[in-house]
């Protein structure tokens, strides 16, 4: 039972982080040094990204209309745009897709562990400060995910490749900022980055799954269930949050947030651990 609350509490921040730009990796990271599950470490490895599925299905819940491609009115009708957009998707997830199998391993044993995640926490805190200010008085140049071009859908993949290496960089975090250093809006650059996680998160889990392999004990499927349906949940109003929010706020709180957290772990592993 305690495992199980334990769980419980890690989706709630899985839900909550996965969305809100401050890396929910690196806050999974960082609480097991405080909550830490009773498990292995393959087990742990494996859990902190497969929670992720349950947030993941949250996305595919509110924006299914938008992401579905086939129409219910026409028996063969197909929706272009939204198979474009799927399109766009695909070259946005190839940079990190192709790191992920060469060199997963690899960056999980270099970049998985406070300083990385502290560092990462900060570096993106000043980044979006620094483009909230940049963009201030601008106004974006694309409004719509059909105005984002290939090119540009290439290069948010490319941000969000620094997010596969750096843990505490945060994905959505990563591809927001990218996409709106690139003309996007802040409303269209967070959809995208919505939909984006869908296949990224589903074939990085699928990933996860092979290498620690589909064998459960009972205790362990009842943990990775509780976190994920937690975090499905919690998703939920999350994102609806989120986008409401951005229509009339910018990420400076963000910003501050990971630049405050940043320095809070930086402090207390190096001196207080």
């Amino acid at each position: 039972m305690q495992e199980l609350i334990k769980a419980f509490f890690l989706g709630i921040v899985e839900g909550i982080t996965e969305w809100l730009p401050i890396s929910s990796t690196g806050h999974l990271i960082l609480l097991n040094e405080f909550i830490r599950l009773d498990v292995s470490e393959a087990f742990f490895s494996m859990f902190e990204v497969v929670i992720q599925l349950g947030a993941i299905f949250a996305v595919v819940l509110l924006f299914w209309k938008k992401i579905w491609p086939f129409s219910a009115k026409e028996k063969y009708y197909i929706r272009q745009d939204t198979f474009l957009m799927w399109f766009k998707i695909v070259v946005a997830c190839i940079p990190a897709a192709v790191v992920e199998l060469l060199f997963g391993d690899v960056i999980e044993e270099l970049f998985y562990n406070y300083f990385v995640i502290a560092l990462a926490l900060i570096t993106l805190g000043v980044a979006f400060l620094w483009m909230e200010e940049k963009n201030a008085r601008k106004r974006p140049k694309m409004d719509a995910i059909a105005e984002i071009g290939w090119d540009t859908a290439f290069w948010i993949g490319m941000f969000q490749l620094a997010a596969a290496v750096f843990p505490g960089t945060s994905r959505s975090g990563a591809t927001i900022l990218g996409g709106m250093l690139l003309g996007v809006s802040r409303s269209v650059a967070a959809e995208f980055t919505f939909v984006l996680a869908i296949p990224v998160m589903f074939g990085a889990s699928f990933i996860k799954l092979l290498k620690f392999g589909f064998v459960f004990t009972g205790s362990e499927l009842w943990i990775l269930l509780v976190g994920m349906l937690t975090a499905f949940f919690v998703s939920l109003v999350v994102i609806r949050f989120l986008m409401g929010y951005i229509r009339k706020h910018d990420f400076k709180i963000f910003g501050w947030y990971r630049i405050a957290l940043g320095v809070v772990a930086l402090v207390y592993f190096t001196f207080l651990h």
